[in-house]
């Protein structure tokens, strides 16, 4: 009887560290957690790119009424390099009662997980057990900008594309842009491009900031964010209260 107690402890231990190492192990990536609905990544976005080298706003969303609530994001800079974490900062709490939070990074080959940490516990979104590259087109957000290219010497066409949940086919989408501070403002409207894999669709415009700029004696810089309207609702990506300018997506 003793052999055999010993032999059942001795599996359920192996069995124990085999369901933790199954769970938590990271083992180069973050591959450690079953989806959870606690945390999520709610949009991410390139903001800069040169040499190869480009940066990536993040945005993370949690669900959770724990007292205690930690953000991070677990990332390699390049492949040669260790995984490391970059904290996330809050940013506001949505009508639901979820939680925003920002994180930037740097990559060379981007490859990201997201880890959150609640009065104790850790929770991740990995996901699904294939990490985030930056490449992941929208995730939880109504809209979101997605691209913003243009060059110093090219800014009379300037591109906007947009990302949106296709919540219905009639859609009215258009960039609102300032150049005094928001004192006055103007608004372009976007239109369709295509429909991406997963549903959403793009939507893009152009706007000569050349001409802006150089028939506006009180331009203090370019600044817009961009609206979404459909069935009846309106929804606003503006970086959550900060904005688009141009100094953050122009390309150099």
């Amino acid at each position: 009887m003793t052999k055999s107690r010993k032999k059942i402890s001795i599996a359920s231990m192996i069995a124990a560290i085999a369901v933790m190492l199954s769970v938590f192990s990271i083992a180069g990536s973050a591959t450690s957690v079953a989806a959870t609905d606690k945390v999520s990544l709610y949009s991410s976005d390139v903001t800069f790119e040169k040499y190869g080298a480009k940066t990536y706003e993040i945005f993370v969303q949690t669900k959770d009424n724990a007292n205690d609530q930690e953000v991070y994001i677990h990332y390699f800079y390049m492949d040669s390099l260790d995984w490391a974490d970059t904290e996330a900062e809050y940013v506001t709490t949505l009508n639901d009662g979820s939680k925003i939070w920002r994180a930037y990074l740097s990559s060379y080959n981007c490859q990201y997980a997201i880890k959150y940490v609640a009065d104790g516990a850790t929770y991740w979104d990995n996901n699904n057990g294939s990490n985030y590259n930056g490449t992941e087109t929208i995730v939880s957000a109504p809209v979101e900008v997605k691209r913003r290219s243009g060059f110093y010497y090219d800014l009379e066409n300037y591109q906007i594309d947009v990302v949106l949940q296709n919540y219905a086919y009639n859609k009215n989408v258009f960039v609102r842009y300032t150049t005094d501070g928001w004192n006055t403002y103007n608004d372009a409207s976007l239109s369709y491009s295509n429909t991406n894999s997963n549903g959403t669709e793009t939507w893009t415009t152009k706007i000569d900031i050349s001409s802006i700029i150089a028939n506006n004696y009180n331009y203090s810089g370019f600044e817009y964010a961009v609206c979404y309207q459909v069935n009846g609702n309106e929804y606003w990506a503006n970086r959550f209260g900060k904005n688009y300018d141009i100094n953050y997506s122009i390309h150099h």
